[in-house]
């Protein structure tokens, strides 16, 4: 409720509904004087963003100590004293996202196979001894060999087709020939291949590293995809609880998503700790998290949807494979997409 005062005139600014209390019955406008000072826009400000963040911890707290507690509060209709789900995922899926780029970045040094003779000469004898038997595994025989051509090991082209092609007159000449019959989508891979490697001029490296950023760029929409999925899943496994609409259920999966996202931060920051300390502890701790994600999923279901032990860990299972068969399909959409997407 705002510090403003009253209105004398009973008529709602707004909608122009006669105003009965404080408060439209209408469109639920505070009945104010509308000239306010710039202390008034300041206290505003912070009382906002003060209610915000207590619901934000509030919901938070209960969101990890109390798996499922939330989701069970919103279907029975308290809901003004917690964030909404909708906005917590929003707000926590930012935050993870922005977190997640920053930190995986695609490192040029790991796609590069062209070694100079200035490099060479500022190698150790393990590190000289290590990189030959990386090459010798890779089948060149040492590393003047492959300073002498350089380019011979970055220029072969990206290929996911039996049969490379040097060109796409080439491809459409065999073609229109008769020797080779392609269906459309055979037709489209080939070209698409094609287009690729003259974009990138053959340099597979390049190729890879692109792929890989743009696949790790859908993930957002990839999980977004999901959640719907998740949600029918749910469905289905509790088609007989007629008390639960799709929504609930996917309710449900946005505060796990929520949990998640948080379970996974905590997860980055403590190998990041890990790395810099090289304490085989952080290694434990992010294990034990992990686990705890698991458990937190079952918790949460046999609270949320209040059956027996039995019951939910068998639910809980054919979740589990469920959740597993729709990820590997949606991944293997979505790294296919990105490879057209080049």
């Amino acid at each position: 409720m705002s510090h403003l005062p009253e209105r004398k005139e009973k008529v709602c600014l707004n909608c122009g509904t006669q105003v009965i209390s404080r408060f439209c019955h209408n469109c639920g406008q505070e009945n104010l004087e509308p000239k306010e000072t710039v202390w008034h826009m300041v206290n505003h400000f912070f009382s906002d963003i003060t209610h915000f963040d207590g619901k934000i911890f509030s919901s938070l707290k209960y969101l990890v100590f109390k798996p499922g507690f939330l989701s069970k509060e919103y279907v029975a209709g308290r809901r003004a004293s917690y964030l909404h789900p909708i906005r917590m995922y929003l707000l926590t899926s930012a935050i993870f996202f922005l977190i997640f780029f920053a930190l995986f970045k695609i490192d040029d040094a790991k796609f590069n196979t062209k070694i100079t003779p200035t490099q060479v000469g500022n190698l150790d004898t393990a590190e000289y001894n290590d990189i030959s038997k990386k090459l010798r595994d890779a089948k060149i025989n040492s590393l003047p060999e492959l300073n002498a051509a350089p380019d011979s090991n970055r220029n072969r082209g990206f290929h996911f087709t039996p049969k490379a092609y040097k060109s796409r007159h080439e491809y459409d000449s065999i073609l229109k020939s008769g020797s080779k019959k392609h269906n459309w989508f055979e037709k489209q891979l080939v070209y698409k291949e094609l287009a690729i490697n003259e974009k990138y001029k053959g340099d597979q490296s390049t190729i890879i590293k692109a792929l890989i950023e743009k696949f790790l760029h859908s993930l957002p929409q990839m999980l977004f995809v999901l959640l719907p999925l998740l949600a029918l899943i749910l469905k289905l496994l509790y088609i007989r609880r007629k008390d639960f609409y799709y929504v609930d259920h996917a309710i449900f999966t946005l505060h796990l998503y929520v949990f998640i996202f948080i379970a996974m931060l905590i997860i980055f920051g403590i190998n990041k700790l890990k790395d810099l300390t090289h304490w085989g502890l952080f290694g434990f701790i992010s294990g034990a998290i992990i686990l705890s994600i698991f458990f937190y999923i079952y918790k949460s279901m046999r609270n949320f949807y209040r059956q027996g032990r039995g019951k939910t860990i068998l639910k809980y299972m054919m979740l589990m494979f469920s959740f597993l068969v729709v990820t590997i399909g949606l991944f293997l959409f979505f790294l296919a997409f990105s490879l057209f997407s080049l």
